[in-house]
């Protein structure tokens, strides 16, 4: 049993489980019309389900000041991710929709990436991180 926990407490000091190629990707965000409300940012990490709420790979909401915001996601494997992020002016946890279905609220994507119609794919949004980076967005 001795033997056990030593050969336990080995392991964890020479083969520790924490992720060693962690990063940190921060996003910050500009070009909000006003500091009213909040602004939720999230991040993927694969092109299915991209850009639709309920479905990144970790979502927060952070205040807003002086139109401008800023997040980090630590601990993050390296690899492919895109951020989506939208003005939430009336803290109804939503990004409002007119009647023909074009939003209401400002929101941006990763590479400040646009289509016309839709929202901008994966790809197009997609930042590789291979260590720490910072990424800018203009929301409008």
């Amino acid at each position: 049993m001795v033997y056990s926990f030593f050969l336990w407490v080995f392991t964890l000091v020479y083969f520790p489980t924490t992720e060693t190629n962690a990063l940190t990707l921060t996003v910050n965000v500009s070009g909000f019309p006003s500091n009213a409300g909040q602004a939720y940012v999230g991040l993927f990490n694969k092109e299915k389900g991209f850009p639709e709420f309920g479905k990144q790979y970790i979502g927060k909401v952070v205040a807003i000041k002086n139109q401008k915001c800023s997040v980090q996601f630590t601990g993050l494997p390296a690899g492919k991710y895109a951020v989506a992020t939208y003005h939430d002016v009336n803290k109804n946890n939503k990004l409002d929709l007119n009647f023909f279905g074009a939003p209401t609220e400002a929101y941006g994507f990763s590479n400040n990436a646009r289509s016309t119609f839709s929202a901008p794919s994966f790809s197009e949004a997609g930042v590789s991180c291979s260590g720490n980076k910072t990424i800018s967005i203009t929301v409008y």
